[in-house]
């Protein structure tokens, strides 16, 4: 399925290049296509981040979860919506940039609740600095490159579209560190990485029904297509492979347990059965006698053979030791 949705952006793009430039079917510029596919991609990757957020906040941990992974995603979406304003996209892409960023920066805040254990009111004021810091240098940056942008002067905001384009595709890999650590995706929503690639493929349709073809917003949306992918295939892979793994040590302990090796790591519901059963002779209570030590001094067995019953009843009771006389 992940293979036939990141297939199709391909195709559509290799049919418009070869139709433009290889005397195939004139390309044409669909200003509705390319408006309601940019909404679309919009929404989703406005969308993306809910499940994380709400993942986050329903289990009350971020583990597995890279801080810096949101943290750069945040910072790419000032650059990149730099480069959707100064280019004039479609206006669902030049507002998708702004919320990706304020999703992407709360994250941020439940990693630093959550995850590095800051109090609520530090992790609130560190995201709302973060949030308005972001804004602002955004703002700045469109006022004071927009006037060199209008002479036909490209280099500044091709950079912007390339530095988010980086920013985005490193922010993943401090997240595949944590899958290797764990050796299984933890702490991620699959939903999230799921409407984030379908995010990615909608913006990049809607790209190939641009008038002019944007190669460094096609890039940067078909990379985050690919890098996420990467991520639900590792789920794929390497999660029935953990669970398979826990199951295994499980029943190992709980064997070990069971014979008598490990008795602090019993579960209790296998504890209770176990301390059911009748102690051995060597944890028994000692006899009235024995346990009165210091009145009962040790004497030899008896060797007849020609004990009584009752005899031998007595020395099993007793321990084997004589009676003090009366």
């Amino acid at each position: 399925m992940v293979f036939v949705v990141v297939c199709i952006p391909v195709f559509l793009l290799v049919f418009k290049v070869i139709s433009q430039n290889f005397g195939g079917m004139p390309g044409h510029h669909n200003k509705v296509a390319e408006q309601v596919l940019g909404t679309i991609g919009t929404i989703c990757w406005t969308a993306q981040l809910v499940p994380q957020v709400w993942k986050s906040h329903r289990s009350k941990s971020t583990t597995g979860l890279s801080h810096w992974l949101v943290l750069l995603w945040g910072i790419s979406s000032v650059f990149l919506g730099v480069y959707a304003l100064l280019q004039k996209l479609n206006i669902p892409l030049m507002v998708q940039p702004q919320s990706f960023g304020f999703l992407s920066f709360l994250c941020w805040g439940q990693c630093q609740y959550y995850g590095l254990r800051r109090s609520g009111k530090a992790a609130i004021f560190l995201t709302v600095i973060v949030i308005v810091a972001s804004g602002v240098l955004e703002l700045v940056l469109v006022i004071t490159i927009r006037p060199s942008h209008d002479r036909g002067n490209h280099t500044a905001t091709n950079f912007f579209g390339i530095l988010a384009s980086v920013l985005v595709s490193a922010g993943l890999f401090p997240q595949y560190w944590e899958i290797y650590k764990y050796k299984e995706v933890v702490g991620i929503s699959m939903l999230f990485i799921s409407v984030d690639i379908m995010g990615g493929v909608f913006n990049v349709l809607s790209l190939v029904f641009k008038e002019d073809f944007d190669v460094i917003a096609t890039v940067t949306y078909s990379t985050v297509i690919v890098l996420d992918g990467v991520i639900i295939i590792a789920a794929l892979i390497l999660n029935p492979i953990a669970r398979r793994r826990r199951q295994r040590e499980f029943e190992a302990r709980t064997m070990e347990v069971i014979s008598g090796d490990d008795q602090a790591t019993l579960p209790d519901s296998l504890r209770s059965i176990s301390d059911s059963q009748p102690p051995s002779r060597a944890s028994r209570p000692l006899s009235p006698a024995t346990s009165a030590g210091k009145d009962v001094e040790e004497g030899p067995i008896y060797e007849n053979k020609h004990k009584t019953q009752d005899d031998s009843q007595n020395e099993v009771a007793w321990g084997n030791h004589e009676l003090p006389e009366t």
